[in-house]
């Protein structure tokens, strides 16, 4: 029989193995997850969503999943129920990822449909019952190039509106009405509108950020945040009190949701350092940042993350010695964490100063004496060729659509090269 009071967990962005090359920041965000999955047990909840990017990517370290694939397995046997949808991390279609798996073993339901559909077909929203609550659970799956755009849009969610119950709906996209000022330029949302209407529980992800909301025609829209993050505004948003790092406890009496967020991620560990250092001499600057790291709590388990800002006055990277400086002035701490894309060299180191660069000149040399384009001779043609390799390393910005990302790329290589967009 229904339940007219019951708790239900909401998680979403866990992004297990995230942080590749900082093995302690990812045993900290696997260990944030974790306590989170304890906190489902520890509040009694009847069952736990899970609402896209559980893992990093569709097949992560085996060594990542183990502990968590074993910590829901222990929810389960406990007689708890997991629903999971796929987020734009841990899908890709036509392949097999770590979810399907352990999806087959019977750790969670998936519930939203993987089938791939024409753009416009009209498709009939599925769902499942929880038995012992009573509550009907549906949800769209996120989707890499907006795709699941065209999902939302092209729903008959009627039957599953016309169901008696409580009503849970599961997603993974932004929502365009509740995006924080700083993602609105990066971000290709859906419309609060494009969300089917009469649920009385909207379980978001995929924008790292907290908020709670108001569906279509009423229900509450929640976003718990990711459980850790995956980069440094990450973070910062989370010391600053942005966002939650965890966990969505739901109560629900009569129908009526209320919301709790519990944070799980170890905000004590992690410190965030910004340094300027503009101006300054490679010797200088390299001063300044060991006073700067010389100031933090040399506590086994710290995780520092120091920001270098500002415009050095003569020097290369490698002058800056941050290797040093990670081994001694941050010994007592368990790793350190460089952030240098504010960091800019003077115009005379970039190039070939150093062995690194004189490498590297020596590489665009070979490249450059075969038989380039005629646009890549004369005097410019190394630089041209630096500015271009610099211009697709750039990373993929925080919440910059990965479509825009590619789009920018792209035209800063026709510029580069000098190639009318037109005629790509």
């Amino acid at each position: 029989m229904p339940s007219d009071r019951f708790v239900f967990a909401h998680l979403a962005d866990a992004h297990v193995g995230a942080w590749p090359r900082d093995p302690d920041v990812r045993a900290a965000l696997r260990e944030s997850v974790l306590r989170a999955l304890r906190v489902v047990g520890e509040r009694d909840a009847e069952f736990l969503l899970i609402s896209g990017d559980l893992f990093h990517t569709p097949v992560p370290d085996p060594a990542e999943v183990a502990p968590v694939a074993a910590a829901l397995r222990d929810l389960v046997e406990a007689g708890r129920r997991v629903y999971a949808i796929y987020g734009s991390h841990d899908y890709v279609a036509h392949r097999t990822s770590w979810l399907d798996v352990l999806a087959e073993t019977g750790v969670f339901v998936k519930v939203a449909p993987e089938a791939v559909r024409a753009e416009g077909t009209r498709w009939t929203l599925p769902f499942h019952v929880d038995g012992p609550t009573g509550a009907r659970i549906a949800g769209i799956s996120g989707r890499s190039h907006g795709l699941d755009r065209d999902y939302f849009r092209a729903v008959d969610a009627e039957a599953f509106r016309a169901e008696p119950g409580f009503k849970v709906f599961q997603f993974h996209a932004a929502v365009e009405e509740y995006l924080p000022p700083s993602l609105r330029a990066h971000i290709r949302g859906i419309r609060r509108d494009d969300l089917p209407a009469g649920c009385d529980y909207y379980a978001g992800g995929h924008i790292h950020v907290t908020y709670e909301g108001e569906g279509p025609d009423g229900g509450t829209l929640v976003n718990p945040g990711a459980v850790f993050g995956t980069s440094r505004t990450d973070l910062e948003n989370a010391a600053l009190g942005r966002t939650h790092q965890g966990i969505a406890i739901v109560t629900v009496e009569a129908g009526e949701p209320t919301v709790e967020f519990v944070d799980t991620a170890p905000r004590d560990v992690v410190r965030l350092v910004d340094v300027d250092l503009s101006g300054q001499t490679a010797a200088e600057a390299h001063a300044t940042i060991a006073a700067r790291l010389g100031q933090e709590p040399e506590r086994p388990g710290t995780l520092l993350f120091p920001k270098l800002r500002g415009t050095l006055a003569d020097g290369s990277l490698a002058a800056l010695a941050l290797s040093e400086l990670s081994r001694t002035e941050a010994r007592g701490s368990v790793s350190v964490h460089w952030d240098l894309t504010d960091l800019e060299l003077p115009a005379a180191a970039d190039g070939a100063a150093g062995p690194e660069g004189e490498v590297e000149s020596l590489e665009i040399g070979r490249l450059l004496a075969g038989d380039p384009p005629a646009w890549w001779s004369g005097p410019d043609a190394e630089r041209g060729v630096r500015e271009l390799v610099r211009e697709l390393g750039l990373p993929r910005g925080d919440g910059e659509a990965r479509t825009d990302y590619l789009q920018a790329r792209a035209d800063a290589a026709r510029r580069i090269l000098g190639v009318p967009r037109e005629s790509a």
